[in-house]
């Protein structure tokens, strides 16, 4: 309890509120329903959260469970206002990536309050976020709150596997359902904090591109008693191992750069010290060092890749015929991926290695985010958090606002949920949040929503 004590002592206090008690439940309910690919099923939650809605008060009509295949359910949600301005879209994702129960210390998918912090798969990415939303919009009905324009919520699936049956699926689909003037994406952006204290709010104003590679190697195998050197395994190997010690070269752009010089005011010591030389001098052998070593700040400075899954071999007595790995690259919205690709194959240096993209990249173009939702962004932050910096930022994930922006709709990152920059556990073991950052967040949002919608 020591160790949380800072983080308690610093964060705003409020009390517990009936909004909050709801917001929990929302959470709990959500966790406990599994929503991953191979075993989960999205529908379920997407009629879990449609059920509240009904029981709120929400006309049918603007209730939509979408499902284009069983078990990949999407849920629309309308709020009707004056039709004064066009709607806003609010977007989550239901879907989450997998939990093995082996290697968690608990099961990931029973929602488990302990010593301060939620945990369970999903707790932050995404569904503490959802709960939030969702809690705002049963709020708003609760409150007979009048908007001056429609609101709608879309909580979708398929973000973490590449959105066939998801966000593309409803622009392309159901575009009437969802067309807004803008969104508000609530799977990116979010507060920091760093020595236990929150430190600056981030809004997202750009992504990186997702794009993964199949790495492969062939052989004619044989007897195991048999070995020679032109080994599979080997040849994989020694190109990953080429690949782990290869950085790209450092590429900032305006955001990430903006976003350095702002952030850089807010740190102090050797890490301030860094951020600014990388604004004046982003070749600084010692500041990139330094900086690299650190993987939030590695994630911004370049495009990166790295090995996530490896397969080789077909029996413990034969020479591999086949070794297979997955190398998924983030790249800078700025790079190019044919020049990505090149310098992959230049790395690994091994022609027995095949190297094919697995997915299509989706290059989106940035824009600088609207001065009224920054505003509003601001307020909200200031409210809660008084005098806490809101800096534009680059998320280094790939989230489901490329397809509203490919489509038309700006897209910004916002999330109210705060987290701790040297504990970042999303797809990891033991996936945690604060749960007074929770209570903070569902404050967050409704303020925020509702001052977007005025």
């Amino acid at each position: 309890m020591r160790f949380l004590a800072p983080f308690l002592a610093i964060l705003p206090l409020c009390a517990q509120s009936p909004d909050h008690t709801l917001a929990r439940e929302i959470f709990q309910q959500l966790i406990e329903i599994n929503t991953t690919d191979s075993s989960g099923d999205n529908t379920r939650a997407a009629e879990a959260m449609a059920a509240r809605f009904r029981a709120a008060g929400f006309p049918e009509t603007d209730i939509h469970t979408l499902a284009p295949v069983a078990r990949k359910g999407n849920l629309v949600v309308r709020l009707h206002g004056t039709g004064a301005a066009r709607p806003i879209l609010f977007l989550g994702h239901l879907d989450v990536v997998e939990a093995r129960r082996t290697d968690w210390p608990f099961d990931p998918f029973v929602f488990r309050e302990q010593d301060g912090y939620f945990y369970g798969r999903g707790t932050s990415d995404m569904k503490g976020d959802d709960a939030t939303l969702v809690a705002a919009f049963l709020r708003m009905k609760r409150e007979n709150f009048q908007p001056s324009r429609d609101l709608i919520l879309a909580l979708t699936s398929d973000e973490e596997g590449g959105s066939a049956n998801g966000a593309d699926w409803l622009v392309t689909q159901h575009r009437d359902l969802i067309d807004a003037e803008f969104c508000v994406n609530a799977d990116a952006g979010g507060g920091h904090i760093k020595n236990g204290r929150p430190i600056f709010m981030a809004a997202q104003a750009a992504e990186k591109v997702f794009l993964s590679f199949k790495l492969e190697v062939t052989n004619n195998g044989g007897h195991s008693s048999l070995p020679t050197k032109d080994n599979a395994i080997y040849h994989l190997a020694d190109g990953l191992s080429r690949l782990g010690k290869f950085d790209f070269p450092v590429h900032l752009f305006d955001v990430t750069r903006a976003a350095f010089e702002r952030v850089a005011n807010i740190y102090s010591g050797q890490l301030a010290a860094d951020l600014r030389t990388m604004v004046q001098n982003p070749t600084d052998a010692a500041a990139i060092a330094r900086l690299s070593a650190i993987p939030l700040y590695n994630a911004q400075l370049r495009t990166t890749c790295v090995a996530t899954m490896l397969s080789a071999g077909h029996a413990e007595n034969a020479l591999p015929q086949l070794a297979t790995a997955v190398v998924n690259c983030r790249l800078l919205p700025v790079d190019k991926p044919a020049d990505i690709k090149r310098t992959l194959e230049q790395v690994l240096a091994d022609p027995k290695i095949t190297l094919a993209e697995m997915n299509q990249p989706m290059t989106t173009p940035y824009t600088p985010i609207d001065p009224k939702v920054m505003a509003a962004v601001a307020a909200a932050t200031n409210k809660l958090w008084p005098g806490l910096p809101v800096v534009p930022a680059m998320d280094s994930g790939a989230t489901d606002g490329t397809h509203m922006i490919r489509a038309g709709i700006p897209t910004y990152g916002v999330s109210g949920i705060f987290t701790d920059e040297d504990d970042v556990r999303a797809h990891g073991r033991s996936e945690r949040i604060l749960v007074k950052s929770f209570d903070d967040a569902v404050d967050f949002i409704y303020d925020l929503i509702t001052r977007l919608a005025r």
